[in-house]
């Protein structure tokens, strides 16, 4: 956590408000492997990072909700009774989806105001949006004791996710965000939402993420896009996701589908295998065998998922061919975001140097370079520590 984003927050709220606010840390997440499996009711492999959103909240005594973002210097106002997405609304959107799906529950709220900002680098494909839901639900639970389990809180999120944005997400992000665990990585199964906790420790590597800094606006679409054509497969193999198809199955309806449709569920279909054999790597401290894993996983997300860019598809070709990386992938939506990287401790600062300034000379601009630490998952933050 960010000691001096916490006390932004928190003096912030003060400021406005003039109360003490309830506060909550909910973290961004990394993935280790495993990239469209979860609506595809597969296996993922995320953790909660140390980067995340802050926020601030407290009961009104006004009849509106008065919600602040600090980091776009905004501030929304709603009525409880009158709630609907905004046309064009961004971050609104998200607290309003929230807000709505408790109440679809039957729960009842009352006026609250809220600040909050975060560290998670806008469009690095950390999942600053599940981290905000993820505050809001836990921070309204919290406040007006509504006795929500992590569990619902997460499928709030989701289904805000869903009806208030736009976007078809699986369980992954809201998951990791909310049960992430300090030092540790999920091995989730998002048809049973069963989990593993597995202790990352990667030897003499550590986990470098390299941000692009583009996001080619495709994202949305193309993410829908993509559910679509898994659905579509898997109804034609009579299943209730790709999960449950085999490569054999799926070569019984090759010639009813294009080969744009094929590979598409192909790679579900491998990179679901790629992220169960990763996590017996770590279970045998196979450390090259693991970030081998990577490394394939990224082809298929480039050549038969086509979820990358010119620019991710630079940064891990680089990683391949450097002596001090084992692994290296897209990660994330696609079009843009973040590789991650395991690179040897000993040579990352010299790594990072010689990347940032190929990547710059490659593209005109610069690449952003985060070390990140696995954290715990959305909680109350202790307010007598600072």
């Amino acid at each position: 956590m960010n000691d001096r984003l916490i006390k932004v927050v928190r003096e912030s709220f003060k400021d406005e408000f003039k109360t003490e606010p309830l506060m909550v840390f909910s973290p961004g997440r990394i993935n280790l492997i495993g990239e469209h499996t979860d609506y595809n009711l597969g296996f993922v492999f995320p953790a909660a990072i140390n980067k995340g959103i802050v926020c601030a909240i407290e009961k009104s005594n006004t009849s509106n909700c008065t919600v602040s973002a600090l980091d776009m210097d905004e501030t929304f106002e709603f009525d409880l009774n009158n709630l609907k997405a905004l046309q064009n609304g961004q971050w609104q959107n998200y607290i309003i989806g929230v807000v709505a799906e408790i109440q679809k529950k039957g729960l009842k709220l009352k006026p609250f105001n809220m600040t909050f900002s975060g560290d998670i680098p806008k469009g690095a494909g950390l999942s600053s949006s599940a981290a905000l839901e993820n505050s809001v639900v836990y921070g309204l639970n919290e406040l007006f004791k509504l006795g929500l389990s992590k569990f619902e809180m997460i499928h709030i999120s989701q289904n805000a996710e869903h009806n208030y944005v736009g976007v078809k997400c699986g369980i992954m992000d809201q998951y990791a965000s909310m049960f992430g665990q300090e030092d540790s990585a999920l091995m989730i199964d998002c048809k049973s939402l069963d989990a593993k906790t597995i202790t990352i420790e990667f030897q003499n590597y550590e986990i470098v993420l390299i941000n692009t800094n583009v996001s080619h606006n495709l994202v949305d679409a193309e993410y829908n896009d993509r559910r679509h054509v898994c659905e579509k497969v898997a109804s034609m193999l009579k299943v209730d996701a790709l999960r449950f198809a085999t490569e054999a199955d799926l070569l019984t309806i090759k010639s009813k589908i294009s080969e744009d449709e094929y590979q598409k569920a192909l790679y579900i279909l491998q990179e679901n295998e790629r992220v169960q054999n990763a996590y017996q790597c770590l279970i045998d401290n196979d450390i090259e065998g693991f970030g081998a894993l990577l490394f394939k996983a990224h082809d298929g997300a480039s050549q038969q998922f086509k979820i990358s860019c010119d620019e991710l598809d630079f940064l891990v070709d680089y990683s391949k061919k450097h002596p001090d990386v084992i692994g290296a992938r897209m990660m994330g939506g696609g079009f843009g975001g973040c590789t991650i990287n395991i690179v040897k401790t000993s040579e990352a600062k010299n790594f990072i140097a010689k990347i940032e300034e190929d990547y710059r000379l490659q593209f005109n601009k610069n690449c952003s370079v985060y070390k990140v630490k696995l954290s715990k998952g959305t909680h109350k933050i202790n307010t007598n520590e600072f």
